[in-house]
């Protein structure tokens, strides 16, 4: 009988780098393109901070079952496999944070590791989908997380069709390495740099860099802190770009029941987030 074959591990990730830089020398550069990458980079990393992480991960609001739906579509079209998987490897981050049970934890395994390494490990493509219960009982989003590929591949075509190849290789190739390097740096630098606020059992940081980057997942220690909350920038100045849509979504009725953190546990670390502003 014929082995059945096996996609190995970080093979989407390795072609996409290559085809991506590679398809560069294929394009004149124009500005627009520039704005294209962004533009799609921004939508995808919505995808993965308010859908994967904040609603599939950890609850921190409510929304109906189409909304579901579009939550998980954008954020599988980032190519970080689906949102079962995602937050099955995320729920267990929390749980075991920096210990030798974390899957990527700088203290662990180095920062190479943690950023990118245990990506490329077969092992790690396996779940425990018993800790995910409550999201595979949804036909259709077990559907999209066992075709993970579909909404990137639409994607790519449909960019195809209305933009060419320069809009290929720009607002999908290169936006989605950006991407992907964007989210893995909450893995690996949000762990080594910034700063601690909160007196968590991690190494988790807060960094307004990465706060950009990522739309408001730079404020990584609030969030180890109080992981239920959808707001992770906890004071005015932390500016949390996801949550902001988020709260647009909720006026729209889109979501509901937005979960923020309690004030007095955000008092409890104000005097050493005074002084992280101050430093921004």
């Amino acid at each position: 009988m014929a082995r059945k074959f096996r996609k190995p591990a970080g093979l989407t990730l390795i072609l996409v780098h290559i085809l991506g830089f590679a398809s560069l020398f294929l394009v004149t550069f124009e500005w627009w393109l520039v704005g294209l990458c962004i533009g799609m980079y921004y939508l995808r990393m919505f995808g993965i901070t308010a859908g994967f992480h904040r609603y599939f991960s950890h609850k921190s609001f409510k929304t109906s079952r189409p909304m579901q739906f579009v939550l998980a579509w954008i954020g599988t079209s980032a190519i970080q496999r689906g949102p079962i998987w995602w937050a099955a490897i995320h729920r267990h981050h929390h749980k075991h944070s920096d210990t030798p049970k974390d899957l990527h934890s700088p203290r662990q395994q180095g920062l190479w590791q943690a950023h990118l390494g245990w990506v490329l490990k077969k092992e790690n493509r396996q779940i425990d989908r018993t800790k995910v219960a409550d999201l595979t009982r949804f036909p259709e989003i077990d559907w999209i997380d066992r075709h993970y590929l579909v909404p990137p591949l639409s994607m790519a075509v449909l960019i195809f069709l209305v933009w060419g190849l320069p809009g290929l290789v720009y607002g999908f190739f290169l936006s989605t390495i950006l991407l992907w390097h964007g989210t893995f740096t909450i893995n690996s630098l949000s762990h080594v740099f910034g700063r601690r606020p909160y007196n968590t059992r991690d190494d988790s940081r807060n960094s307004a860099l990465l706060a950009i980057v990522t739309m408001g997942e730079g404020w990584h220690n609030n969030h180890h802190f109080y992981p239920a909350s959808a707001r992770q920038g906890f004071t005015w100045w932390q500016f949390d770009a996801s949550f902001l849509i988020l709260r647009i979504f909720q006026l729209l009725g889109l979501v509901w029941d937005v979960k923020v953190p309690p004030r007095e546990l955000v008092t409890a670390g104000m005097v050493d987030a005074i002084a992280e502003s101050k430093a921004l």
